[in-house]
């Protein structure tokens, strides 16, 4: 392989540049030698030089000082992801220093979301409000471009519930024990996936059939198990024979925590043996949990505290899909 020209450029530059840095472990006297073995080496190589980060670099470094102190507050390595993702984008989009980013930039970078969905472009209007709203907490500016822009209405989505007969068919087809064990701590607890997941073996209070785990913005909270589902995990459990601390785990060696895809997937295939029309994973059963208990006459506040909703609003979307509730309480307090 050889360098074009333009790498033969590049390829002498770095060579001296890497010489210079060296000059004290070369010596004078080696300095040839070693110059001729790197012009070996990168012959076989085609270099260009890095290209230079796009964006003002004041706010690049706003963005980098930004992601370090959401990490130091705690925030998950997925969110961080996330916000990093997003703010890159907005920094590559807009070439300016952060204190003179005003509102119509901001409102002129979000419309040019307008193949997204309002819940999307949502989010990254969120994103940009704690970052300028973080700059102005450091008194890094003075005003928050985003603080006029309103949030766009968001489509509102129901979920998408089970019926009764449609989790007892989801039971009836379950093939292992591990598959109807997480079924059942899926269902009772209402947990999101991640929850679930991260759950061990310890975690859990026979006693108090309860056990805790850990939420959106690393927060815990407690949640309960049923019968049904004691016996179901106490029968699983003791069907293994591994030091696996996890609580759902591999049958392949080597044993290890059940990966979230796996759970996905072995759900999905549930409800596919089960000839289910509805698409079947972990959060329908979240939606599941929190429709039933609000049909059986549980109140708002407290499915809210066992779903881990920091606010009542998310909580309220599960009122429109109660249509259970109302007819009960149309026939028992209408007067005939």
């Amino acid at each position: 392989m050889r360098l074009s020209a333009n790498s033969r450029d590049t390829g002498y530059f770095l060579i001296n540049q890497l010489l210079d840095e060296l000059e004290d472990v070369c010596g004078g006297g080696n300095r040839d030698k070693v110059e001729a073995r790197l012009s070996a080496v990168l012959s076989l190589y085609d270099i260009k030089p890095k290209k230079p980060a796009a964006g003002h670099p004041d706010l690049l470094d706003k963005v980098e000082q930004f992601i370090s102190a959401k990490k130091l507050e705690g925030y998950s390595p997925v969110t961080l992801g996330s916000y990093l993702l997003d703010l890159k984008i907005f920094a590559e989009s807009l070439p300016k220093p952060a204190h003179e980013i005003d509102t119509q930039d901001i409102r002129h970078y979000l419309s040019g979301f307008e193949h997204l969905k309002p819940s999307s472009v949502a989010k990254k209007l969120s994103v940009l409000k704690s970052f300028f709203g973080w700059q102005v907490e450091e008194e890094m500016i003075n005003k928050d471009p985003t603080r006029k822009i309103k949030q766009p209405k968001k489509e509102q989505r129901v979920p998408k519930a089970l019926t009764l007969p449609e989790l007892e068919m989801l039971r009836e087809h379950c093939e292992t024990l591990r598959e109807r064990a997480f079924l059942e701590v899926f269902y009772a607890t209402g947990g999101r996936l991640d929850e679930i997941y991260k759950l061990d073996k310890n975690d859990i209070n026979w006693q108090d059939r309860s056990l805790t785990v850990i939420g959106k913005g690393n927060k815990e909270r407690e949640v309960y198990l049923s019968v049904r589902v004691d016996y179901h995990l106490r029968k699983y459990l003791d069907s293994r024979n591994d030091a696996c601390v996890a609580l759902f785990a591999t049958i392949r060696k080597p044993i290890r925590r059940l990966s979230k895809r796996q759970i996905q997937k072995d759900i999905k295939n549930i409800a596919a043996r089960a000839g289910l029309e509805k698409k079947v994973h972990p959060h329908v059963l979240r939606h599941t949990f929190a429709t039933l208990l609000l049909n059986n006459g549980a109140e708002l506040s407290e499915v809210q505290h066992l779903l881990g909703h920091s606010s009542p609003l998310a909580t309220q979307t599960y009122i429109n899909v109660t249509d259970q509730k109302k007819k009960q309480a149309h026939r028992k307090y209408l007067i005939q």
